[in-house]
């Protein structure tokens, strides 16, 4: 079996300087850890890891191959780039079915604040309750522990082994990190991943549910995130969406209030709009627009020069842009 290495100090040394050099972005001393992990897992906690769907992807391919190529005509950026992840996601980790994935969250383009995951198939909002990415890879593994516990208990052989064998990889991930939580299974989702987030009053509540941090003044006026009740404020948004004339105004409205200096509109906005865009160019045109004004106004040139990449390439039939 074909082992991946991580842990090369001079690959590792040169794929974070792609990364700075490509997406702009520092990459967080967790993400190293995280790397540090897959690197020393040993065959058969390589194939649990396997088991569970999660696949290192996206920025994460550098680390494999610092001096990877996209294909001709192709921006490195828009790979591992989902149609609708919003410049502030950087893709690392392929989680499953329904198009799970999970990317680094970065409010600047500059660092990240903890990770973020949505299923790109299955609806739903983006999710940031996790801070690190081997806090993400843990809630996999309890998950798939909670899934599998009844079915052992009935004395099945088989998911008795399944269930050794998350233990092996959770041991093997708490030499890291989280080994001060003892809870498995249902026990840990419900002390670590079935809370309410507390409302955060500097980010402003979006369509795609992660928020977005900016200060200034909304049209309407946004409570901040997670304040706003989903189903009546996705409701609100559809029907402004789908009313052409209301549409064009509220794209004017944005641009009138960055251009005086207020980009908070042109965010939120923009960040609705590339979420909800479901191929129709209009949207397409009207987010790329409003983010670059935003991201330019709110000094965040990085995710602006991501955001320019991915309109160019939303349309590609598959995110992983490296060779062929």
């Amino acid at each position: 079996m074909t082992r991946e290495r991580y842990g090369d100090p001079d690959v590792r040394e040169a794929a974070v300087r792609r990364v700075q050099a490509e997406w702009g972005i520092e990459l967080p001393d967790s993400f190293l850890l995280f790397l540090d992990f897959l690197d020393g897992l040993d065959d058969t906690e390589r194939q649990a890891l396997r088991d569970l769907d999660v696949t290192p992807c996206g920025v994460s391919d550098l680390f494999r191959d610092p001096g990877a190529r996209p294909r001709e005509g192709v921006d490195i950026r828009a790979h591992g780039r989902y149609y609708r992840d919003p410049p502030e996601f950087l893709t690392f980790l392929h989680g499953g079915s329904d198009g799970l994935h999970f990317g680094l969250w970065s409010d600047d383009g500059r660092g990240c604040a903890g990770v973020a995951s949505y299923w790109t198939h299955d609806g739903g909002g983006i999710e940031r309750r996790h801070a690190t990415p081997l806090e993400a890879v843990r809630s996999r593994i309890e998950g798939a522990h909670r899934d599998l516990a009844d079915y052992a208990a009935d004395g099945d052989p088989e998911e008795e082994a399944r269930l050794a064998a998350l233990a092996g990889l959770r041991t093997a991930l708490t030499r890291h990190e989280t080994g001060e939580r003892t809870e498995t299974g249902l026990a840990y989702a419900q002390a670590y991943e079935y809370r309410r987030p507390s409302v955060d009053t500097a980010r402003v509540t979006t369509l795609d549910e992660a928020g977005a941090l900016v200060s200034g003044e909304t049209a309407p006026g946004r409570p901040p995130h997670p304040a706003a009740d989903p189903h009546r404020f996705e409701t609100f948004m559809d029907e402004l969406f789908e009313d052409p004339a209301a549409l064009r105004a509220a794209h004017a409205e944005a641009l009138r209030r960055a251009a005086a200096g207020d980009p908070a509109e042109a965010l939120v906005l923009g960040r609705d709009l590339h979420w909800a865009s479901y191929g129709l160019p209009e949207r397409e045109e009207y987010a790329s627009e409003l983010l670059a004004v935003a991201y330019r106004e709110l000094d965040r040139p990085a995710l602006a020069e991501i955001a320019a990449a991915h309109h160019r390439h939303r349309d590609l039939p598959d995110v992983d842009v490296l060779g062929g």
